[in-house]
């Protein structure tokens, strides 16, 4: 790699080589038989660096015995939260190939092969608990084990850094819904890297408000096969900063304040959806309140706290700081705590970006039902360094449109107002695109379904609305919409699929909220009018 390239595995290098003691991880060890943290096990830099070069020679022996050439895509279809999963992941490129990376989310094995297949990648990297599934691969399979428990060859690796063009890939993901049946390939380059690199450096900067000498601590956010937590991870680690592993995504508040005390955790990055259940616990426990407001920063990105919990969160002093972005373009926009105009805290663009924003038709604002709110698309402009692949730019400007909307309360300060078009964000902020959903429902069910609609904002999976054309029983027609799709949900991301008659709700025709202007079913106020119904379908309702 180039000098002038930053990549996550010179990055890890320098801070090992700087930090060799410095705790980079503390990951659960678990009692065998009631599941409880016993302990939570510190792993160096120094120690992390070595199990990467580990793994790297372990892989690289692996595709070498295969003639499979260097720079050579790799498929790596693992669970991406665990210490192991990262060591996969870096070492993969360590030994001098591509990563593209498959989150569990997308659980069909032909998918993953449609997928691998256009970056002509040439082996598969799997989970363990998927062996039954890779057994009609068309590529070399090979099961992800831990190579710190078998014999490894004592190979030589490439150069840590070697020369290559900016516009080489260094790796690969995916967009976090399916556009057309299938999600889109995500690219990065050296250069675009490089870029997310230094944005890194700048949002995971230690806060410190208490204690200039203390190790920075966080914790795990996501799946490393997903764009968020690997962002995260490598602004992280540039400052020898600590994380955490979770014992699971949706970690309890006594998993929280077990890291804060036996961790030494100081800030929290963490989705929204999730964040959310520990500010209603903290109303009710004094303790996890003074712990909260006593962490340096929570950090939130996807999707905003419902007005409530940011009441609460100013009331009660939390510093929060919450992040825009999205899996082409990582972070892009940050708030301020201490920057509020009325009861939002604006976001602002990160410096050393060069984003415009578009007014939007008088036609989609209709969708908002507020003649008075001006919209405007945020657009990545091509001469940004963190404007994402050609492959993913717009044919007509060159441009990146993200499909976000906002509202500019003061000039260069914005609020985020959801998307303008049909696409939604789930519990964990990842996109699931609804109409797909409501056109393969019209197209097999056009003979008992007058009109649908999808709606699911921050929540686990959709839910389909039905107005039906017929007299069928609402449990009969729920049963046949569900056999008629199941090949479409079969080949989706499990965040976006509808697999159970719970989340299918039938009203009598036309009676779902609609546009002025088109006539068209209005999610928004949807997700509002129904809202304790479907607290009771994802079980939350409080």
């Amino acid at each position: 790699m180039s000098d002038s390239y930053k990549t996550h595995l010179t990055v890890l290098h320098e801070v090992a080589s700087l930090h060799p003691t410095a705790t980079a991880f503390r990951v659960p060890r678990l009692d065998p038989t009631t599941e409880e943290i016993l302990e939570w096990d510190a792993i160096t830099f120094e120690q992390f660096a070595s199990d990467v070069e580990l793994f790297a020679r372990y892989w690289g022996s692996q595709l070498q015995s295969m003639n499979i050439p260097l720079r050579s895509v790799i498929g790596v279809w693992i669970g991406g939260m665990a210490y192991v999963d990262c060591l996969h992941i870096y070492a993969v490129a360590r030994a001098g190939y591509i990563p593209q990376l498959f989150s569990l989310r997308l659980p069909n094995p032909d998918m993953i092969y449609e997928l691998l297949a256009r970056s002509n990648g040439k082996a598969i990297i799997y989970d363990l608990s998927y062996e039954n599934l890779v057994a009609s691969s068309p590529v070399p399979i090979y099961p992800a084990i831990d190579a710190r428990t078998c014999r490894v060859p004592d190979i030589s690796l490439p150069p840590l850094r070697s020369l290559v063009s900016g516009s080489d890939t260094l790796m690969i993901f995916h967009t976090s819904g399916s556009t057309s049946g299938s999600p889109k390939l995500v690219p990065l380059t050296y250069s675009w890297w490089d870029h997310a690199i230094a944005k890194g450096w700048q949002v995971m900067k230690p806060k410190n408000h208490h204690n200039k000498e203390r190790q920075d601590v966080t914790v795990w956010m996501g799946s490393m096969c997903h764009i968020g937590q690997t962002f995260m991870f490598v602004g992280t680690i540039q400052h020898a900063s600590c994380t955490v592993q979770y014992t699971k995504q949706a970690f309890s508040s006594e998993e929280l304040l077990d890291m804060i005390e036996r961790c030494g955790l100081t800030r929290i990055n963490q989705f929204p959806s999730f964040t959310a259940a520990h500010l209603r616990g903290s109303r009710h426990n004094p303790k996890l309140l003074q712990k909260l407001q006593q962490l340096d920063e929570i950090f939130i990105s996807g999707l905003p706290l419902t007005p409530e919990d940011e009441q609460w969160v100013y009331a009660n002093r939390i510093r929060i700081t919450n992040c825009y972005g999205s899996t082409e373009g990582t972070a892009m926009m940050l708030s301020d705590y201490d920057d509020r105009i009325g009861d939002v805290r604006p976001l602002r663009p990160i410096p050393g970006t060069s984003y415009t924003f578009i007014p939007i038709s008088s036609e989609d604002e209709d969708e908002y039902h507020n003649p008075n709110m001006r919209l405007l698309e945020l657009v990545i402009l091509s001469s940004s360094p963190d404007c994402p692949h050609p492959s993913l730019r717009s044919k007509v400007d060159g441009h990146f449109h993200t499909g976000d909307l906002f509202m500019e309360l003061a000039p260069g300060k914005y609020v985020f107002r959801g998307r303008n078009d049909d696409w939604i964000k789930t519990e964990n902020s990842l996109r699931c695109d609804t109409k797909a959903i409501e056109d393969n429902v019209r197209a097999t069910c056009d003979d008992l379904v007058d009109d649908c609609i999808v709606v699911g904002n921050a929540r686990p999976s959709p839910t389909l609305f039905v107005e039906p054309k017929t007299d069928i029983a609402p449990e009969s027609l729920k049963k046949e919409i569900l056999r008629r799709t199941r090949h479409f949900h079969s080949r989706r991301y499990m965040h976006e699929r509808i697999v159970s008659s719970d989340f299918i709700i039938i009203v009598p025709p036309r009676t779902l909220p609609r546009t002025a202007t088109k006539g068209n079913i209005r999610r928004r106020a949807i997700e509002e009018s129904f809202k304790m119904q479907l607290d009771r379908i994802y079980g939350t309702q409080s």
